[in-house]
């Protein structure tokens, strides 16, 4: 018997809700990381894009533990001297904590064009309410 190799004609994509809400951020990103990549499947294919799409809700009631809020920053450069920019996650969470978990997804996965196109397949609302009920996404716990 000669060993399963997905491929793209194989891949039949579900759609998955994962609930934030009083969860770590970083356990949530990890949960969807995994579901995003495709891990979580039995004909797993490292080389293959084989994950599923994945909507996050109730970003916003995301907590992080620890000290976490005062002394994690989000930090960008422009490229020019003195272009750094530094927002405090305290703030971030205030003000959109949808990049907060799209920034903690984005970092475990992949960084190439296999990472970047399972990327594209995760929506994250700061609210209980998502615009895919048409796809009937299943409930994760």
């Amino acid at each position: 018997m000669s060993t399963f190799m997905a491929n793209q004609n194989t891949i039949e994509r579900k759609w998955y809700v994962i609930d934030a809400a009083g969860k770590p951020l970083g356990r949530v990103a990890v949960k969807a990381a995994d579901i995003l990549r495709g891990k979580h499947r039995p004909e797993f294919t490292p080389n293959v894009d084989c994950g599923e799409f994945v909507i996050i809700i109730n970003a916003k009631d995301a907590v992080l533990t620890g000290n976490k809020l005062t002394q994690k920053y989000y930090r960008r450069h422009s490229g020019y001297i003195g272009g750094l920019k530094e927002e405090q996650y305290s703030h971030l969470m205030a003000t959109r904590p949808e990049l907060a978990m799209e920034l903690a997804v984005k970092g475990m996965l992949p960084h190439n064009t296999l990472g970047a196109k399972s990327f594209t397949r995760l929506h994250v609302y700061a609210g209980a309410e998502h615009d895919h009920a048409a796809q009937k996404p299943v409930v994760l716990d």
